[in-house]
């Protein structure tokens, strides 16, 4: 049960992280996440999973190879609980239940974005694309628009079985999870937390080596930062607990990582702040001043899907020192333009 190395933690298999607890990493198309982790907790006879992994033919062959390593098959997956209802986290959990007939539980506060991706749904712009334009990335916007898939399968968007509300306590065999509210990378996403053993399943709230986007999802909310940064301070309240992340190793401490989470945001907003000082006025500007990723690459030298989420992310952040009086605001021709105040 040692904390899993940096750069191994992709590596297949059900890995012990706590007693009755094991982490399985599952495959992703994309490179930069390299793998999402699912977490197998033993129920009796039974197997609970802490989130579902991408609907994928591979990821299913590899979940049902690693759960076979701890003396389980799909057949015994008795319930699936979510943390938020991205494809990565939400898709594999209902394509397991429509063969096998698994419970799926995902947080309430995600049901106004499922509804919006349900099969039965009218087809949309993804609000994205009106966020970008907003942010002055007009350009970003049409080339975002142009990779759309018009006729994108919604098959495994049906809604859960149950929706969690805050609070919502889920007791399994041997231990009792807390369901806990954590919007800001999404609004409704949930941690689960097992006071008994110490251990936080964060999902993406809180990710040891990266930054989780804020408030990608179909239903946006008005100040995704403001909301993350409260949902950070909640989780730094509730007591120490092993960090078990969907994208990462296992750490030791989930408060150490919100301490650096929550000073990394406010380099940022002073950052942003700087670039304004500078002469930039809106997002996609202030964005285009800023480093990305460890390696502070320019934002012009990202592909489109990742200058969409730096620019949103940068209008989240604009948004925040807007609401601390330290900017000021004025809309002009469907793009927001700021000033330091």
């Amino acid at each position: 049960m040692a904390t899993q190395d940096r750069d191994q933690w992709t590596e297949p298999g059900a890995h012990e992280v706590a007693p009755g607890v094991h982490r399985i990493p599952l495959p992703l198309p994309q490179d930069g996440l390299r793998a999402v982790n699912v977490y197998a907790i033993r129920d009796g006879d039974r197997v609970v999973l802490v989130d579902g992994g991408w609907a994928l033919a591979e990821s299913e062959e590899l979940l049902a190879q690693s759960l076979d390593k701890i003396g389980y098959g799909l057949a015994d997956i008795s319930a699936f609980l979510v943390t938020h209802a991205h494809r990565d986290h939400y898709t594999q959990a209902v394509a397991v239940r429509r063969q096998f007939g698994a419970r799926v539980s995902l947080g309430e506060g995600e049901r106004p974005s499922l509804e919006l991706l349900a099969p039965t749904a009218p087809r949309r712009e993804i609000a994205q694309v009106r966020l970008l334009e907003s942010a002055g990335a007009g350009h970003l916007a049409q080339q975002v628009r142009a990779g759309l898939d018009p006729n994108p399968d919604r098959t495994d968007w049906e809604p859960p079985d149950h929706w969690l509300p805050d609070g919502a306590r889920v007791p399994l065999g041997e231990r009792t999870l807390e369901a806990v509210h954590t919007p800001g990378h999404t609004r409704g996403h949930l941690v689960y937390h097992d006071a008994a053993q110490e251990v936080l399943f964060a999902g993406d709230h809180v990710l040891p080596h990266i930054t989780p986007s804020i408030g990608f999802e179909q239903a946006v909310v008005t100040s995704p930062l403001a909301d993350y940064l409260t949902s950070l301070r909640l989780v730094r309240a509730m007591p120490d607990a092993r960090l078990l992340p969907a994208h990462g190793p296992v750490t030791a401490s989930v408060h150490e990582r919100v301490d650096e989470l929550l000073l990394h945001h406010e380099e940022r907003l002073d950052a942003s702040l700087a670039a304004m000082q500078s002469g930039a006025d809106t997002a996609y500007e202030v964005a285009a001043r800023l480093g990305w990723t460890r390696r502070k690459r320019a934002l012009a030298d990202m592909d489109v899907f990742n200058q969409m989420l730096a620019v949103l992310e940068t209008a989240a952040h604009l948004a925040v020192l807007a609401e601390r009086g330290r900017v000021r605001c004025e809309d002009l021709d469907g793009v927001r333009h700021y000033a330091p105040a």
